[in-house]
């Protein structure tokens, strides 16, 4: 395989907690973490012959196979299925906010990433979320809602790069089913509804014209109701007509700057010269073998591929094939790499143009191998990061949420896309502006940028991206010639974990990409060790509770989408029954 940096270029009952606006670790986090427990739906694979798209809605997935159908290539697809996601699920992605792309060129057998993550203002420092006194907020919510949070949305930009290269129908038309279905109306969906109910983002009743859109003399979207939203038709109107110029400059652009610096909660610093100066990146992937496969996922600013393959890395050195999916061989050896990959993702990880990430050193077997030896039959209780020469960061202090989106696709060509967007917090900012909301990326930063004098890599700077979990991956032949699996999710922070224990699943253990997406999850971020509540993990909880683990029965609601290619020239794919996204191909 070739690696290219064209540089030129471009409903069942879970119970639904409570939400609580206060950040810390361990329970408040899990109060949080409900933004997307609003039921189980049972999945079946899906196979198709010729192409295949999995994503977050219904009406997303339709338009991209719809797409695809017409002879379209899976960029193609994948700027149909953002833009429909933009109107059917606005809590998780949009134009408002950024993406990692991973796309696979069958015919070249090439990797190319683009990095269409947000980037700070330019008037942006370290001081951004800091009080009078330099105290970063008491209440994470304090810097989440309002226009401070917004950065210099990415998507577009970045969905026009992969156009410009791999797309093979006009631009204009990939719009056409989300234009239509915002001037007409689309049927809310329960779990909007309930998203709604759950008043997620305490700054979505706050600001209009989100407060107007989303709660209706005041009270709630309503499952079932038509809503249109004739905002949002007119900027991708605009968008499909004049390319993604048309947001980044003129009526879109001003009317995004407007709703940023006129925020009535924390005004914001982004500008014009911000969105028209934004330019999405193609970077190298990050890439490692693990056992008979290569993984390659997206390198920094997101620590989703690292982290990934350090936890694989690490479990190469166990037998994992052996061990049954819930034992506690699995959960604790999983946990405890996990431990050990999070805690140097913390101190080392961040927007690699403004800081030296070792990605090498990070990756070397030898080193991956001595990590593994650190795990006993006790928990770490606390992973310490490793030690590398003239790499001297603080560790990062920046919790984040789960939200976001995951799109996997593969077209007729055996090209193939795995992309996860994001607007970060449910519902973003709260900030809406021309129809869709604007994203808190900004949040993703550590809030403080040093400590006890040590500066954190990834800290606020101007024109810097934020670091992400966003874990979009495709696993190759051992040789990366042939591609294999594809797959991404949403879900914060932990989406590194859904991510990697869902290749162990199609990896050591041999299940169908839909029965790795089933698996009850397990979870650790170099804090405590979080088991899916109702299943056959958390039957765990009193072992691994005797073998020193800190342990949480929680939901753990990740939006998994993945599509495996088959030997026999079949596809087939996943969707997570914890959400409401769907598989669809030629055949459905």
């Amino acid at each position: 395989m070739k690696y290219t940096s064209l540089a030129v270029l471009l409903l069942t009952s879970l119970t639904v907690g409570a939400c609580t606006p206060q950040v810390a670790e361990g329970e408040q986090r899990d109060k949080r973490e409900p933004e997307a427990a609003t039921g189980v739906i049972d999945k079946q694979a899906v196979y198709a012959n010729k192409y295949m798209v999995a994503a977050a809605t219904p009406e997303a997935a339709t338009a991209g196979r719809a797409v695809l159908a017409e002879g379209g290539s899976a960029i193609d697809a994948a700027i149909a299925v953002q833009a429909m996601l933009t109107l059917t699920e606005p809590q998780s992605s949009g134009i408002g906010g950024g993406a990692f792309i991973l796309y696979w060129d069958a015919e070249q057998q090439h990797l190319f990433t683009i990095d269409a993550r947000e980037k700070a203002p330019a008037a942006a420092g370290g001081d951004l979320f800091l009080d009078a006194n330099g105290k970063p907020p008491e209440n994470f919510w304090d810097a989440v809602v309002g226009g401070r949070s917004v950065g210099a949305p990415g998507v577009l930009r970045g969905l026009e790069i992969a156009h410009n290269r791999w797309g093979d129908r006009p631009w204009e038309v990939l719009f056409s089913d989300a234009i239509e279905a915002a001037e007409e109306g689309f049927a809310v969906s329960s779990r909007l509804q309930m998203l709604l109910e759950m008043d997620l983002n305490p700054g979505l009743r706050k600001l209009s014209p989100a407060k107007d859109y989303f709660y209706p003399n005041g009270k709630a979207l309503q499952a079932g109701t038509i809503k249109k939203n004739p905002e949002l038709a007119w900027a991708l109107r605009l968008v499909a007509e004049q390319g993604a110029d048309a947001f980044y400059q003129g009526p879109i652009a001003e009317k995004v700057v407007t709703a940023v610096q006129t925020s009535e909660v924390a005004p914001g610093l982004l500008t014009l010269e911000d969105l028209a100066n934004y330019q999405a990146v193609v970077r190298e992937p990050v890439c490692n073998a693990y056992r008979i496969y290569t993984v390659c996922g997206m390198g920094p600013p997101s620590s989703g591929g690292l982290t990934v393959l350090q936890i694989l890395g690490i479990l190469e050195n166990f037998p994992v094939a052996q061990w049954q999916p819930t034992s506690k061989e699995t959960a604790h050896h999983f946990t405890q790499a996990s431990r050990l990959a999070f805690a140097d993702r913390n101190r080392y990880i961040a927007d690699s143009d403004f800081v030296a990430v070792p990605e090498y050193e990070m990756l070397k077997k030898s080193y991956l191998a001595s990590r593994a030896r650190q795990i006993g039959n006790r928990d770490l209780v606390h992973a310490e990061p490793g030690v590398f020469t003239n790499y001297a960061f603080a560790d990062d202090r920046s919790p984040e949420f789960p939200n976001t989106s995951h799109i996997s696709i593969v077209d007729a060509n055996g090209n193939a896309v795995s992309m996860t967007t994001s607007i970060e917090m449910g519902f973003g900012s709260s900030v809406m502006a021309s129809g869709f909301l604007l994203n808190n990326q900004l949040t993703d930063f550590s809030l403080q940028p040093q400590v006890n004098g040590d500066m954190i890599a990834n800290r606020v700077q101007a024109g810097k991206r934020p670091r992400s979990s966003m874990s979009p991956t495709m696993v190759f032949d051992a040789k990366g010639n042939e591609l294999l699996h594809v797959v991404g999710s949403p879900g914060g922070a932990r989406i590194i974990n859904y991510v990697a224990q869902t290749l162990l699943g199609v990896l050591d253990w041999n299940m169908t990409m839909q029965q790795a997406i089933d698996q009850a999850h397990v979870t650790n971020l170099n804090n405590y060790t979080s088991l899916e509540e109702g299943t056959d993990m958390a039957k765990l909880a009193i072992t691994l509770k005797a073998m020193g683990h800190n342990v949480r029965v929680t939901g753990l609601n990740s939006g998994l989408h993945g599509i495996s290619l088959l030997p026999n020239g079949q596809l087939l794919g996943g969707a997570d029954p914890r959400r409401e996204g769907v598989a669809l191909g030629e055949q459905d």
